[in-house]
C-alpha cells in the first residue's frame, strides 16, 4: 500500500506531493532557511497526510476499483490555501489544503465541548472570540468528479486558463470545468464501433503550458497528436501528428511494445514536447512532425534482454520523464534504482542510483555505469546483475532550482545539487 505511484512539486516548489497505492496523499513542505545556518537550504518535512481515495466496487460491472493514486496535479496558489487534483482509475477529486491556528470560542448555544446548552439557561448574549491554537493542517475535498470514465484514467492536466482541466483514459479524453462536477465534455474519442478493431490506446495527455486551446496526447503506437480545440468541439482530427518512421533493420517481435509512449510532457517554454518510450527519451520540436530533434538512449543495454523482460512483464513498465526548470536537462528513471539525466546543451549524460545503502544525508552521489559483455571494471555493474524489481518510474523536478524528487518503490529520495 505504501508504494509511491506519483510525485509532483507545486508551482513554487515549496510543497511536494506524493500519492501511493493505498490511496494516501502525503505533502512535504520545504523548511524556511534558518538564520543560524544560512547555508543549509530548507529540507522537506511532512506537512500533511490524508486519505484521498478509498477502494470501491462497481456493482454494474462487478469490478473492484483500486484506491491507488494515478496522478496528482497542483493548481496555482490564489490565496493562503493550496488546491490539488488527485485521481485514481475512475474518480478525480479536488482537495483544499489549509492551515488553522485560531479557533472560535464562546458560542451562545453550545458549551466549550460542543454540546448544545439548554436555551432556558441562557441569560446573556456572548460575542464569540478567536483564540490561538496549535497549527493544524486540514485537507478537505471540495469537488468530486466521478462517473465519466469507462476505462482507467491515466492522465490529468490543468489548463492554463485555470478554469478547466482534462482527464484521459485509454480511449477518451474529457474536459471538465472546476465548478461543474456532474458533467464533462468529451473532446477525444478513439473508441472504434467494433472493439475487435481496436489497434491503439491513449497513454498520456497534457495541456500546452501557455495556450489554453492546445493539448497533446500520446498513443501505444508511439505517435503523438497535437489537437486544437478552436477547430472543432470534438478533437478526433488532430492538427499535428508526430511520428518517427521505423528503421526496418531494427524491427523485431517487441518493436510495437517498446515503441509505446508511456509519458508526454511539454517543455516549460511550450516549444518542445518530450516523450518516453521503453528504451528512449525523445524531444520533438512543435514545428517538425516527421522526426524528433533529439533522441537519448536510457538503457540501450536492455535491448538484448527484451525476451526475459517480456516474460517477467517488465517490458510493460510505464516510466515518466521530467524537464528541469530551464528545459536544459531532462531526467527519467530506469531499473536497479537508477535514474538518468541528459544535458541537452553539452550532450553529457549521467546515471545515478537512489538507494538506502549509498545515500546518507548530504552524501554525494557517484555516477554508475553498466557494462555489457565480459570484462567488468571495478566500479561497473554487469547488465546480468541488475535488479528489475527495483525501478524508478516516478520523478519530479523543482520548477526553479536543481532539486529533484525520485520515488524508488516505497522510498522517496530528494537530491539537490551541491552548494559551494
Amino acid at each position: 500500500a505504501d508504494i509511491i505511484s506519483t510525485v509532483e512539486f507545486n508551482h513554487t516548489g515549496e510543497l511536494l506531493a506524493t500519492g501511493d497505492k493505498g490511496g494516501r496523499v502525503v505533502i512535504f513542505q520545504r523548511e524556511q532557511e534558518s538564520k543560524n545556518q544560512p547555508h543549509r537550504r530548507g529540507e522537506y518535512n511532512v506537512y500533511s497526510t490524508f486519505q484521498s481515495h478509498e477502494p470501491e466496487f462497481d456493482y454494474l460491472k462487478s469490478l473492484e476499483i483500486e484506491e491507488k493514486i494515478n496522478k496528482i496535479r497542483w493548481l496555482p496558489q490564489q490565496n493562503a490555501a493550496y488546491f490539488l487534483l488527485s485521481t485514481n482509475d475512475k474518480t478525480v477529486k479536488l482537495w483544499k489544503v489549509s492551515e488553522r491556528d485560531k479557533r472560535p470560542e464562546g458560542y451562545n448555544l453550545k458549551d466549550e465541548d460542543g454540546r448544545l446548552r439548554d436555551p432556558s439557561m441562557i441569560t446573556m448574549l456572548r460575542v464569540p472570540v478567536l483564540r490561538p491554537m496549535d497549527l493544524m493542517v486540514e485537507a478537505t475535498p471540495r469537488r468530486v468528479f466521478a462517473n465519466a470514465h469507462t476505462y482507467h484514467i491515466n492522465s490529468i492536466s490543468v489548463n492554463s486558463d485555470y478554469e478547466t482541466y482534462m482527464s484521459a483514459d485509454d480511449l477518451r479524453i474529457n474536459l471538465w470545468n472546476f465548478e461543474i462536477t456532474n458533467q464533462s465534455f468529451n473532446i477525444v474519442d478513439i473508441k472504434p464501433a467494433n472493439m475487435e478493431e481496436l489497434t491503439e490506446v491513449i497513454t498520456a495527455a497534457e495541456f500546452h503550458p501557455h495556450h489554453c486551446n492546445t493539448f497533446v496526447y500520446s498513443s501505444s503506437k508511439g505517435t503523438i497528436r497535437l489537437c486544437d480545440m478552436r477547430t472543432s468541439a470534438l478533437c478526433d482530427r488532430h492538427a499535428k501528428f508526430f511520428e518517427e518512421p521505423e528503421d526496418p533493420s531494427n524491427r523485431s517481435f517487441f518493436s510495437e511494445i517498446i515503441s509505446s509512449i508511456s509519458d508526454v510532457k511539454f517543455s516549460h517554454s511550450g516549444r518542445y514536447i518530450m516523450t518516453r518510450d521503453y528504451l528512449t527519451v525523445k524531444v520533438w520540436d512543435l514545428n517538425m512532425e516527421n522526426r524528433p530533434i533529439e533522441t537519448y538512449q536510457v538503457h540501450d543495454y536492455l535491448r538484448s534482454k527484451l525476451c526475459s523482460l517480456y516474460e517477467n512483464d517488465c517490458i510493460f513498465d510505464k516510466f515518466e520523464c521530467v524537464w528541469n526548470g530551464s528545459d536544459s536537462v531532462i531526467m527519467t528513471g530506469s531499473y536497479n534504482n537508477f535514474f538518468r539525466m541528459f544535458d541537452r546543451n553539452t550532450k553529457r549524460d549521467v546515471t545515478l542510483e537512489a538507494s538506502r545503502e549509498n545515500s546518507k544525508p548530504r552524501a554525494i552521489l557517484k555516477p554508475r555505469k553498466v557494462c555489457v559483455g565480459g570484462k567488468r571494471r571495478k566500479d561497473e555493474i554487469s547488465v546480468d546483475s541488475l535488479d528489475f524489481s527495483k525501478k524508478i518510474l516516478h520523478t519530479a523536478w523543482h520548477p526553479a532550482e536543481n532539486i529533484i524528487a525520485v520515488a524508488a518503490t516505497n522510498n522517496l529520495y530528494i537530491f539537490q545539487d551541491k552548494v559551494n
